[in-house]
């Protein structure tokens, strides 16, 4: 009766507890109870029972009267204490053997590497030994014939999954992580659940205004401007995903519990669940996106700042950024599908890459991001010590002088409210890979026995992940894309925002403007900032490039000069035919005192005011 110390039935077998012996050939010996995994660390009796057929013919010679038992030891040991397998004398292995390798050699059956008789005890007892038999109510009084062994993680019976579906958890396949999280209690996670839907709130917010404030007048943002509306664009679908995780809760990121099949409630992976795929899709579509967007706009600041690439150049490079920006992520996303590396995420209710999976977080998420930034802080610091260059040598008038010093500080910040966002996301990612081998020992430590599983042999280190770290990853996710609202937020933002009429208005404006010999000369200059300012209503200057028959030559440099390029967010008709190419609307001579100041009606049809 001792010996079914924590027996179950057969039907509700779990691993790692006490269960009655089921092998044919090891019944009516000493014991009647056996212990999963056995020595050779097959997980149950069925398994125990296939590896041991090609034994069957020479326990049936009686080849040795040793070798029945010794096979019992091995393939369905004693049940003794949790954690304590008893292992055979290596006496009785040698005899066993001795007896029967010729008979083996017969029927072609090989001596298992795994039997060698040199890795049991050097003793000469019976099996099951008398200790082995005496249940002990302390598990630390070990006997010195048995040892304790580190089995490694075994998977618990409620986590164990369909072999078809290819989920693997610690590195044991067809087993889930439970859900909704292995690390944190239910209050914690609803803390975290809200705390995530009003930040996504918030960013949805702040990147759709972006957004839409280009749809309004989508000539103001320019190159090299204009990637932070696709940035803007990405980092919405982003915040949109986490709000949909937050509405989903764990209806997407797990699955359902199942208690008729002894199943408890396991996170999704791999790409079965057609909302879990979707989720992950868009969301690290977009994240990956967004990161290529703000190294696009380092590289095409780059360009206006060191080679002097006017608007028009870069935007005839727009199609190669599109290419990169959208396929690269895009070819990202496709290899995770292809390696089925979706991972449900239990805290947000999203979907998303290197949760459990250390090697996909190292390789699909850390690598891609640590290159970007890399990339675009180079790029940037190179364009911003040009651009200081080009102040300090160039003898621009002071109201063209105190806008680029002005959009240089803008670039400077708008990065460094990109970047430290980002730099924290990747500071966590970094923290979480060097400690999730020491959480995931340490849950297993803490639940080995609820599971029946068994417990880690030695554990040299413990650890549990803290909330507020997970917190500030998500936070920092979000936040990262707020940078936008900074950029184009101004008081034409609001201006636009408040009136549709801006553009007749303005217009208007500027076919009513007297000339001004004093502010419409050209700004000279020996390193390509060409073009002429006009002044309008509000006092302010609006650059103007010369589309003669040099246009090839002479690029534009008035994004430099002034952040979009017209003030009062023209069209492309009003921009053309107002500012720059009057003397096609009107065939009248106009002086400004320029270089190229004579316009006549049979001109050249490109000159410009």
């Amino acid at each position: 009766g001792a010996l079914l110390w924590g027996m179950e039935t057969a039907e509700s077998h779990s691993t790692f507890t006490c269960e009655p012996v089921g092998l044919r050939m090891c019944q009516d010996l000493p014991y009647n109870a056996t212990f999963m995994p056995n020595l050779l660390n097959h997980y149950d009796q069925q398994t125990a029972a296939l590896s041991m057929e090609p034994f069957h013919p020479m326990v049936n010679l009686q080849c040795s009267e040793d070798l029945r038992m010794f096979l019992c030891a091995l393939y369905a040991p004693v049940c003794m204490e949790y954690g304590r397998v008893s292992m055979p004398c290596r006496a009785l292995c040698h005899r066993a053997k001795r007896d029967c390798h010729k008979l083996m050699e017969m029927f072609g059956v090989a001596w298992p590497d795994e039997t060698e008789c040199s890795r049991f005890p050097d003793c000469d007892e019976s099996y099951p030994r008398a200790v082995d038999l005496q249940t002990s109510a302390n598990p630390t009084d070990i006997s010195p014939m048995s040892v304790q062994r580190d089995f490694g993680f075994w998977c618990p019976r409620k986590l164990k999954m369909e072999p078809d579906l290819g989920y693997s958890f610690l590195g044991v396949r067809e087993c889930s992580p439970p859900c909704p999280n292995m690390y944190f209690q239910r209050p914690e996670l609803t803390f975290a659940r809200y705390f995530i839907g009003v930040v996504s709130i918030v960013c949805l917010s702040a990147t759709l205004f972006s957004f839409l404030t280009f749809l309004i007048d989508v000539t103001r943002f320019r190159y090299p401007e204009r990637p932070i509306i696709f940035y803007a664009a990405c980092y919405m679908m982003v915040s949109l995903v986490f709000f949909l995780g937050f509405l989903l809760e764990d209806r997407v990121a797990c699955n359902a519990a199942s208690p008729t099949q002894y199943r408890a409630a396991t996170i999704t992976q791999g790409s079965h669940n057609k909302a879990c795929t979707l989720l992950f899709m868009v969301l690290y579509f977009f994240t990956m996106a967004g990161s290529v967007w703000w190294v696009i706009l380092t590289i095409t600041w780059f360009l206006a700042a060191v080679p002097k690439w006017g608007s028009e150049a870069i935007e005839k490079k727009a199609l190669l950024f599109h290419t990169c920006a959208w396929g690269l992520p895009g070819c990202l996303t496709v290899a995770l599908l292809a390696l089925n590396k979706i991972e449900g995420d239990g805290v947000s209710g999203v979907c998303f890459v290197g949760l459990y999976d250390v090697t996909a977080l190292r390789w699909f998420l850390l690598a891609p991001l640590c290159l970007n930034v890399a990339v675009g802080v180079a790029l940037l610091l190179t364009g911003i010590v040009a651009l200081n260059r080009v102040r300090m040598e160039i003898p621009l008038e002071k109201e063209n002088q105190d806008k680029l010093v002005k959009f240089m500080i803008r670039i400077g910040v708008f990065s460094v409210l990109y970047l430290v966002p980002l730099l924290t996301v990747i500071s966590c990612y970094l923290y979480e890979h060097s400690y999730r081998s020491v959480w995931e020992t340490t849950w297993v430590q803490e639940r080995c026995r609820d599971y029946h599983i068994p417990c880690p042999f030695q554990v040299k280190q413990t650890s549990r992940p803290d909330l507020a770290l997970f917190l500030i990853k998500y936070l920092m996710m979000l936040v990262v894309g707020i940078p936008s609202v900074f950029w184009v937020g101004s008081k034409k933002t609001c201006f636009e925002w408040g009136t549709s009429t801006h553009a007749s208005s303005t217009h208007l404006a500027i076919l009513d403007e007297p000339d001004d010999p004093r502010h419409a000369g050209s700004v000279h200059s020996k390193t390509s900032y060409h073009g002429s300012l006009h002044r309008s209503r509000d006092g302010r200057y609006t650059p103007c490039s010369y589309r003669g028959g040099e246009e090839r030559t002479l690029p534009r440099h008035d994004h430099l000069l002034s952040t979009h390029s017209s003030l009062h967010g023209l069209d492309a008709q009003s921009q053309h035919s107002s500012q720059c190419d009057l003397s096609v609307a009107t065939p009248t001579l106009i002086t400004h005192g320029t270089s190229f100041g004579r316009v006549t009606n049979n001109g050249d049809n490109g000159a410009s005011a």
